[in-house]
């Protein structure tokens, strides 16, 4: 069994600078730590339990299939503040999905998709057994 002490999601965007704004400005994630120097500077910011590095440059955006999943007390103030910053990034406002969350869904800058999801009190997501 591999014991796992950290993780992160690496993203290695077409245009760094551009990213770094979308996340940090745009999202306003908070920063962890910055390393390097340059237009490819890594810049790590936290994601709840997690972290995101962006780093490096990449000639093509990332894989299509790549999604992030992030969970927020209110995702009606997220829309409005994102929606507010930038309205070109919105995909989807936030709606109630079928199984009980409620979900909005917004781009990077290179077409990663994140969802951006609320868990409201009374799913079972909140309950433990």
């Amino acid at each position: 069994m591999v014991h796992v002490l950290g993780s992160r999601i690496l993203l290695h965007p077409t245009d760094p600078e551009r990213s770094r704004a979308f996340y940090g400005d745009v999202l306003g994630l908070a920063v962890h730590r910055e390393f390097g120097t340059g237009a490819e500077r890594g810049t790590v910011y936290f994601l709840g339990g997690g972290f995101l590095e962006v780093s490096g440059r990449a000639l093509q955006p990332q894989s299509p299939g790549l999604q992030l999943w992030l969970q927020v007390a209110d995702v009606q103030a997220v829309y409005e503040e994102v929606h507010g910053r930038d309205a070109g990034i919105v995909l989807r406002p936030p709606l109630r999905e079928p199984w009980g969350l409620i979900e909005m869904w917004i781009t990077d800058p290179d077409g990663v998709r994140i969802a951006v999801v609320e868990v409201p009190a009374d799913h079972p997501l909140r309950y433990r057994p």
